[in-house]
């Protein structure tokens, strides 16, 4: 169960950066944002099953394709 969180914990972070754009995010707010992401991810990994994973690197592919899209 603890795994499943961690996944989802992963996928809320992913989604929550990239619908913060435009708005009032600020420049740091959204590094922040993207750190958070990717520890969620990182730690998501060593739980989740092989299906999760690549899901897991397709939200990761995500991050980057809209941070470089911030800059």
């Amino acid at each position: 169960m603890k795994g499943r969180n961690l996944f989802e914990n992963a996928r809320d972070a992913v989604n929550r950066f990239t619908q913060n754009r435009d708005g009032n995010g600020s420049q740091q707010m959204s590094q922040e944002d993207m750190q958070a992401a990717k520890q969620a991810i990182q730690s998501a990994y060593s739980q989740c099953s092989q299906q999760e994973k690549q899901e897991l690197q397709q939200l990761e592919q995500q991050l980057e394709n809209h941070h470089q899209s911030l800059r």
